[in-house]
C-alpha cells in the first residue's frame, strides 16, 4: 500500500527505499537522460513509463510509484531533454523534441511496448505520440494533459514565477512556483521544493527552453486539438480536476468522451497535479486500469 495519507506525504527515499530499483543514465538520442527503473517484478513484467510536465522531473511521481510497483509492473521515470538532471538542452523544445527522445530511450531500454503515464505535458506528450506509435503503447493514463489552446488566465502568472524561480532559485519563489500546478500549499514537501531548487540552479538551466510550448506561435503549431483525443489508439485514463486551470469538470468530461476507450476520473480538491495531490485515488483508478488492459498472461 501507499504510504501516502491525508495529513503526510512521504519523501521520494520513504516511498522507494525498500523496493528493488535503480538511479542510472542511459544515453536516448544523444541526452545522457536520467532515469530511475523498478525491476522487482521480473523480466516479464510490463512497464509503466512516466512522464511529466514542464520543467518537471522524476519526482513528480513520488506518491504513486510504489503503487504501480506493488501492482507487479516495472516501473521506469525518466528526465526529458533540459529537464531534471538529463543533459541540458541547446533549443528552444517542442513536442517533437519529446516524442524522439521517448522513443529513443524505449528503444535503449529494448522496451517494445508501455502503458504511458504522462502529466501536463507528459499526457500531451502520451497524445501526440500515442497515434504515430501506437505499436508501442498498450495504454495511456492522461493526467490533467496540456497542449489545448484555451484562454489560461495564469499563463502569464506562471512565466513570471516560472522566471522567477530560476533567476532567484530560492525557496520561497520555487514554492511558488510549485504553487501554480498544487492547489493546497501544504501539499507541497520540502523535498519536492528542494529537488525542484536545485534543478534550477544547475549551470546553464534554461527555462526559455524548456517552456518553449508556452510561446504562443510555437505552442499553435504543436497544439492539442478535439482531433487528438479523437485519435487515440489505445485505452486511455483520463484524469481531471475540479481545480483544473485550463477547464472545468464538464470540459474534462467532454474530452474523455472524444476518446474511443476512455475512463474518466475526477479528483477533487485538486489542481494540476492529480497524481500527486489525490494519490490515493488517483492510484487506485490507475492500477484498477492498468490491471484490466494488461492480460495477465502477458503481466506476470
Amino acid at each position: 500500500m501507499s504510504r501516502v495519507g491525508s495529513t503526510h506525504f512521504a519523501t521520494l527515499w520513504e516511498e522507494i527505499a525498500d523496493l528493488e530499483h535503480t538511479l542510472r543514465y542511459v544515453d536516448a538520442g544523444g541526452y545522457r537522460t536520467r532515469m530511475l527503473d523498478f525491476t522487482g517484478a521480473g523480466p516479464e513484467a510490463q512497464t509503466v513509463v512516466l512522464a511529466s510536465g514542464t520543467s518537471g522531473h522524476i519526482e513528480a511521481w513520488t506518491q504513486n510509484i510504489r503503487a504501480f510497483v506493488e501492482a507487479g509492473f516495472r516501473v521506469v521515470g525518466y528526465d526529458y531533454p533540459g529537464h531534471g538532471y538529463t543533459s541540458l538542452a541547446d533549443h528552444p523544445l517542442e513536442i517533437s523534441d519529446y516524442e524522439e527522445h521517448l522513443l529513443a530511450l524505449l528503444d535503449a531500454l529494448a522496451l517494445e511496448r508501455v502503458h504511458l503515464a504522462g502529466e501536463s505535458l507528459g499526457g500531451w506528450l502520451a497524445l501526440k505520440f500515442a497515434p504515430k506509435h501506437p505499436d508501442r503503447l498498450h495504454t495511456v493514463i492522461l493526467s490533467a494533459p496540456g497542449g489545448r489552446m484555451v484562454a489560461e488566465p495564469q499563463l502569464d502568472r506562471t512565466q513570471s514565477v516560472s522566471a522567477q524561480a530560476v533567476s532567484e532559485p530560492t525557496f520561497e519563489n520555487v514554492k511558488k512556483r510549485l504553487q501554480v500546478v498544487i492547489h493546497d500549499p501544504e501539499k507541497i514537501t520540502d523535498e519536492l521544493v528542494r529537488v525542484r531548487q536545485a534543478i534550477y540552479a544547475r549551470d546553464g538551466f534554461s527555462m526559455a527552453y524548456v517552456s518553449a510550448l508556452r510561446e504562443p506561435e510555437r505552442r499553435w503549431r504543436n497544439r492539442v486539438t478535439d482531433d487528438d483525443f479523437a485519435a487515440v489508439p489505445v485505452p486511455a485514463l483520463m484524469v481531471w480536476t475540479d481545480n483544473e486551470p485550463t477547464g472545468d469538470q464538464a470540459e474534462g468530461e467532454r474530452l474523455c468522451g472524444l476518446i474511443p476507450d476512455g475512463e474518466y476520473l475526477l479528483v477533487r480538491g485538486a489542481s494540476h497535479w492529480p497524481q500527486w495531490e489525490g494519490a490515493a485515488e488517483f492510484n487506485a483508478a490507475a492500477v484498477a486500469f492498468l490491471k484490466q488492459h494488461a492480460g495477465w498472461e502477458d503481466h506476470r
